[in-house]
């Protein structure tokens, strides 16, 4: 009874050692190294750097700062005012930072989970059939785990384009047309890659299924693990004849025209999308998209903010003292705004609807007129008298000190 019971242990002790192994294998050899292999962009997610950082601010930064930091940052690294070599790079991390921080919803989901997705776990890893060890098994002896299917359809790459704008054109929009490299299915052999009059062929090698089973002889037996065909670079594909005119690559580089239609209202550092004009879609699939960045040049006259527009007046102290009526230049033409007597410098009036039309349609901006009281430089001495005359009225004590030595000794005499 006791012989059997410790010839039972000494089983379990086995059984357990090799079940160990096993797990351990299969976590390194099945999951683990396709994670490194197929989710690299997860990984450097990892060591991107925190949004916040990257525009300068703190956690608790209003929404405010945050637009702020983005206009003033976004204007330093853009790519056509800045020639570095990493401002294209910079000014892509920016404006990824404040696409997340200026919307409330991604905000509120970076700062619980920072660059991670939740929904997605070991970037989007699918471990649905880890459900006991038949799998574990069937994956040593066989079965292996699932792969992609390198024919399957899969959307062409995105692009991006930059386009630079004037104030006006920003403000009411333009029709236009803009012309960019892609790749396109090569014309000679129509995207196949082969020469005219010959035919792709499976691979002789892995059989079509651009998978190869790697046998390795183990103290447990043999495992058996699948890899991607190196002869055929898991496409399961051999062209022996390739086309002269795209080397085998099924693509050209082209020149298209596109038309684009630019948003009235549309801001520096926004982005428009143009769905389909991306790269070509592979073995089939949809076509990417085309990001349009937009790079509104800045004014002489009018600043802008949002969908409002400020610009500053000058007035003569006349006309800030008794009033007046005066023309201020809009985006819309000339506009009469009245002064009221006593207006003092900085003052702020209002133009409604004067602004630019926000550009998800919602309503249109105004325009900000900011009023400044001009001193005269030079004054003949008839003004002169007149405005000691006034002081004198008005009680104030004047202690002139940009008076000429003549005119003091001049105003001596008068006074004897």
């Amino acid at each position: 009874m006791c012989a059997n019971w410790g010839w039972q242990c000494h089983l379990q002790k086995c059984v357990k050692a090799v079940c160990t192994f096993l797990v351990d294998y299969y976590l390194r050899s099945v999951i683990i190294l396709p994670l490194c292999e197929s989710n690299r962009e997860w990984i450097l997610d990892m060591s991107k750097r925190d949004y916040y950082e990257v525009l300068g601010l703190s956690k608790s930064a209003s929404k405010d700062e945050i637009k702020k930091a983005y206009r003033k940052l976004s204007k330093q690294y853009h790519p056509d005012i800045n020639k570095a070599d990493d401002a294209a790079d910079k000014f892509k991390e920016i404006k990824e930072a404040y696409e997340v921080l200026s919307d409330e919803q991604k905000k509120a989901h970076y700062d619980q989970f920072g660059h991670t997705d939740p929904n997605q776990g070991f970037g989007g890893q699918d471990f649905g059939g880890f459900g006991g060890f038949e799998d574990i098994f069937s994956s040593f002896f066989g079965g292996g785990g699932r792969r992609r299917d390198p024919n399957a359809p899969r959307q062409g790459a995105d692009l991006q384009y930059t386009m630079t704008l004037s104030f006006e054109e920003a403000a009411f929009g333009k029709d236009t047309e803009i012309e960019i490299p892609r790749e396109e299915d090569c014309g000679t052999c129509k995207g196949s890659g082969a020469k005219p009059g010959t035919k792709v062929e499976n691979c002789s090698h892995c059989h079509g299924t651009g998978q190869l089973n790697v046998e390795q002889n183990t103290a447990f037996g043999r495992i058996v693990n699948r890899r991607a065909c190196h002869h055929c670079q898991g496409t399961g594909k051999i062209i022996p004849n390739k086309c002269s005119t795209c080397g085998g690559d099924g693509k050209v580089q082209k020149r298209k025209k596109i038309q684009v239609k630019v948003p009235a209202g549309i801001d520096d550092g926004q982005q428009l999308r143009v769905t389909g004009q991306g790269e070509p879609g592979i073995n089939g699939g949809p076509a990417g998209d085309l990001y349009v960045v937009f790079h509104v040049r800045s004014h002489e006259f009018f600043e802008r903010d949002g969908d409002d527009i400020y610009c500053e007046m000058p007035v003569t102290f006349v006309q800030a003292a008794l009033g007046d009526e005066i023309e201020v230049p809009t985006l819309h033409g000339k506009v009469k705004l009245k002064i009221p007597a006593g207006t003092q410098t900085s003052t702020r009036f209002r133009l409604k609807g004067k602004g630019v039309p926000n550009v998800r349609g919602y309503g249109q901006g105004d325009q900000h007129v900011v009023v400044l009281v001009v001193t005269p430089k030079k004054l003949t001495e008839k003004q002169k008298e007149l405005l000691r005359e006034f002081s004198d009225i008005s009680g104030q004590g004047v202690d002139e000190q940009d008076d000429g030595f003549f005119s003091k000794v001049k105003r001596a005499f008068k006074d004897r």
